[in-house]
């Protein structure tokens, strides 16, 4: 089954809304697999941004990433990755359509509240990056059959 990594970002975590994000995530039938409350470091931060290292907004990515704690957590179902950027919507929050995460509650693209993985790759680099080699659990839900053929 395919997996994405999402990120409540220190905004989301700041405003109170980390729990009704991923209850949205869940609502749309992806399954909870894993997820860790932290405090993102330096070093960590650089490595999950490496793409974007040597713009100019390199730094305040850093900087805003580790400003608070965050949720990392892993979702799976079929399609993991494309469902939930769908749910989560633009990177632009005043682009997202309403019923999206970002629609319904940002403003901002620095603001945006949510990270979700762009490819299946990115999602198993990325868990790597933020799970630090932690197991992931693998486990089945009876409401399984009603939402995965």
């Amino acid at each position: 089954m395919e997996q994405t990594l999402i990120l409540i970002k220190p905004d989301a975590m700041q405003r109170g809304i980390a729990f009704e994000i991923l209850a949205r995530l869940e609502r749309r039938g992806l399954k909870l697999a894993g997820l860790r409350l932290l405090q993102v470091e330096q070093p960590m931060a650089e490595r999950h941004y490496a793409e974007h290292e040597g713009k100019p907004f390199f730094a305040g990515l850093v900087s805003y990433i580790t400003s608070s704690p965050i949720i990392a957590a892993v979702f799976e179902g079929t399609n993991a990755v494309s469902a939930a950027r769908q749910t989560i919507g633009s990177t632009n929050p005043t682009e997202s359509s309403p019923g999206t995460i970002r629609g319904d509650f940002g403003l901002e693209i620095g603001r945006n509240l949510i990270h979700g993985s762009d490819s299946v790759e990115s999602a198993e680099r990325e868990i790597e990056i933020f799970f630090e080699g932690q197991p992931v659990i693998q486990w089945k839900k009876d409401t399984d059959k009603w939402i995965f053929e």
